[in-house]
């Protein structure tokens, strides 16, 4: 990190990062360390919370123009989290929290079952080459967890350039049993809450067609 970056974790970070209990990678999340949201942000609101939120353009502009919500960003570069938490003192953004660990873990381990209003996953790596394709996100294994996480009639928002991850993203979210298309036709209309971030204007510059996706949890039984 830069020295800037050191500085805003060291005097930002108690205010704004999450502490998960560890399991055994850095990054991963204990079994059992549930958070309860009311007590890390002081209310009951709605809860918002973007996967892979970089360096937080999306979650900081969404954060400070939705002050009635919360948010949490979840992302593993340390560079990123803190770029974000400087961003977001700057723009008065109270209600947004971060966790630096990996998203399936914090879906599973650190939120409670259906205590999330809106899951956001904007532009995830794509993985391209043809060999690392199975380590994308999207999967069953993640739907289960997002469907885990969401309450009942919550929203799971996707958006990638790669035309075959989105055509990946579809399918699995179409053969999952907890989730229902929040659209008609092939694609859902952009998002109107996410901003144009860099991976957008870089895909849409060597011409790459941006893809929504938006799906709402069914009811639990």
């Amino acid at each position: 990190m830069s020295e800037a970056q050191e500085r805003a974790w060291s005097e930002l970070a108690g205010q704004y990062v999450i502490e998960s209990q560890r399991d055994i990678a850095a990054t991963s999340v204990r079994p059992g360390s549930a958070v309860e949201p009311a007590e890390v942000w002081g209310r009951e609101a709605p809860l918002i919370v973007e996967i892979g939120s970089g360096q937080g353009h999306a979650i900081i502009h969404a954060a400070s123009s939705q002050p009635d919500v919360d948010f949490l960003a979840i992302e593993v570069f340390r560079a990123g989290l803190a770029r974000t938490m400087l961003d977001a003192d700057k723009a008065g953004a109270r209600n947004l929290r971060l966790v630096e660990a990996n998203a399936p873990e914090v879906l599973e381990h650190l939120l409670p079952e259906a205590s999330v209003t809106e899951l956001w996953v904007f532009f995830p790596d794509p993985w391209h080459k043809k060999k690392h394709t199975k380590r994308r996100l999207v999967t069953p294994e993640f739907t289960a967890l997002a469907a885990q996480a969401l309450k009942d009639g919550g929203m799971l928002r996707l958006a990638t350039d790669w035309e075959d991850y989105a055509l990946q993203m579809r399918a699995v979210l179409g053969a999952a049993d907890d989730f229902d298309a929040a659209f008609e036709g092939e694609w859902a209309p952009r998002f109107d809450g996410r901003v144009v971030t860099a991976f957008e204007r870089k895909g849409a510059r060597v011409g790459r067609d941006i893809r929504d996706l938006a799906y709402r949890r069914r009811p639990r039984a």
